[in-house]
């Protein structure tokens, strides 16, 4: 499967004062911007997902240009789409965490106030090493005590395995994983690192709500000595790491990890191992939810868009496309209740974001 419209070029709305008017008239639903394409920002685990739909549109919609869309990580995803409305905006930010609610104030103070809100799938947070890896089996206190910054209020000093848990082998932690712009890195603090935490130290989970700068500090704060190295958005880099290091992890998407599996072994969390199974009932210490969010205002301008999402909304079946790529299906009333906002254009209720 090809990825099409890898990379996403920005239409610029400020070569003039008529350009600009124009960009903001077609988002208002007047037709008359200057992109006729869709456009798409945000997280490297939704990107197959996305673009394997943006096949589907291009397929069976004649006279439809092919979606932009670009793996910028969802943080950094997120500040794209929450802009402005206009061509010279993303339509749809892919995310593989929700939106939090600073990310909607950014929004509606530039004028994007009416989001739709729509959950595709399932992913899980997976751990993996080469082929010829040690056979690591890790906890979510294992990972705590390895990679965060301050574990239980001290300096990380473990060098090895065996620092952190005494039944593990005494070789070096490597662990090589996304930025801090990317959803990937949020799933891993708040799925595994606050996990791990908060079973050593239960009480800093009562401070959580009231004090959620020292709880990072203490929990989820990665350590930036070199046990942990930023391997940015691209995973086929990641894998060759641990091609050439096979005692090293790295951290990816489920769906990658299906995909790399002819190359990777997962490494197992709380004695579960990361599988379509294991992540579709929960058992899974880190699964996530994976989401698309859509400008309204733009779906009555863009060209293709209202098609888009429809053909989504089909897609994330389980006997789908998306799924034979490696997304986990959502629940069944999930589902349901994607689609109806798909067909329904409901706008997301902010009061429900964290």
């Amino acid at each position: 499967m090809s990825r099409i419209a890898a990379k996403l070029s920005l239409v610029s709305c400020a070569a003039s004062m008529l350009s600009l008017t124009a960009c903001q008239d077609q988002a208002n639903g007047g037709g008359a911007g200057s992109r006729d394409h869709i456009t798409v920002v945000g997280s490297s685990t939704v990107f197959p997902f996305s673009t394997i739909v943006a096949e589907q549109l291009v397929n069976a919609t004649p006279g439809v240009k092919s979606p932009a869309i670009e793996a910028t990580g969802t943080g950094s995803g997120m500040k794209l789409f929450c802009a402005g409305i206009g061509a010279g905006h993303p339509d749809i930010e892919d995310a593989s965490r929700r939106m939090k609610a600073s990310e909607y104030a950014l929004c509606k103070a530039n004028g994007v106030d009416k989001i739709l809100e729509i959950h595709v799938g399932l992913d899980g947070i997976a751990f993996a090493e080469s082929k010829s890896g040690p056979k690591l089996q890790l906890t979510a206190v294992d990972l705590y005590k390895a990679l965060a910054a301050t574990p239980m209020g001290k300096a990380n000093t473990a060098k090895t395995w065996r620092d952190v848990n005494p039944a593990l082998p005494a070789i070096p932690i490597q662990v090589y994983g996304p930025p801090a712009t990317s959803g990937t890195r949020d799933a891993l603090a708040e799925l595994v690192l606050a996990r791990g935490c908060d079973s050593i130290t239960p009480a800093l989970a009562e401070t959580r709500e009231k004090n959620p700068n020292a709880y990072a500090k203490a929990c989820t704060a990665i350590r930036e000595d070199g046990a942990y190295v930023d391997a940015g958005e691209n995973d086929n880099l990641i894998v060759q790491k641990l091609q050439s290091n096979p005692n090293a992890i790295g951290i990816f998407g489920y769906s990658y990890l299906e995909e790399k599996k002819d190359k990777l072994n997962g490494v197992p969390l709380n004695g579960v191992e990361p599988t379509y199974e294991t992540i579709a009932r929960g058992a899974y210490p880190g699964s996530r939810p994976l989401f698309l969010y859509v400008k309204k205002a733009h779906l009555t301008a863009i060209k293709g868009l209202r098609e888009y999402l429809a053909l989504y909304a089909k897609a994330w079946d389980p006997s789908g496309p998306l799924v034979a790529k490696g997304l986990i299906a959502a629940p069944e009333d999930v589902r349901k209740r994607s689609a109806q906002i798909v067909k329904d254009e409901t706008p997301l209720d902010p009061a429900t974001l964290q």
